[in-house]
């Protein structure tokens, strides 16, 4: 990591290990990583539940390998799969206009 006097520039790494916010590679690696947290979320979800991914499959229409796919991070599901998951997960979708 890049420090000065023990303090690190997180902007700085992100730009060196991802490239410079705006870019292709930059763009990629926060998709990547959204989807590999939505998926850790629908995972902790789903145990907490204490459901099988076969039956999150059943309850929404699809397979067992689609869900794992999902939990992941390897596919984003569309929104309409998301709010299939997120109701058989018993959860909620709350959409909130940020205020700056």
């Amino acid at each position: 990591m890049t420090t000065k006097d023990d303090i690190t520039d997180i902007s700085l790494e992100m730009d060196n290990l991802y490239g410079k916010a705006g870019t292709p590679e930059r763009e990629q690696f926060r998709r990547e990583a959204y989807a590999y947290c939505m998926g850790q979320i629908i995972h902790d979800a789903r145990k907490s539940e204490k459901i099988t991914q076969a039956e999150l499959a059943n309850r929404i229409g699809t397979d067992k390998s689609y869900i794992s796919k999902i939990e992941k991070g390897l596919v984003e599901p569309g929104v309409g799969t998301f709010y299939r998951i997120i109701d058989a997960l018993g959860l909620r979708v709350e959409i909130v206009k940020p205020i700056y």
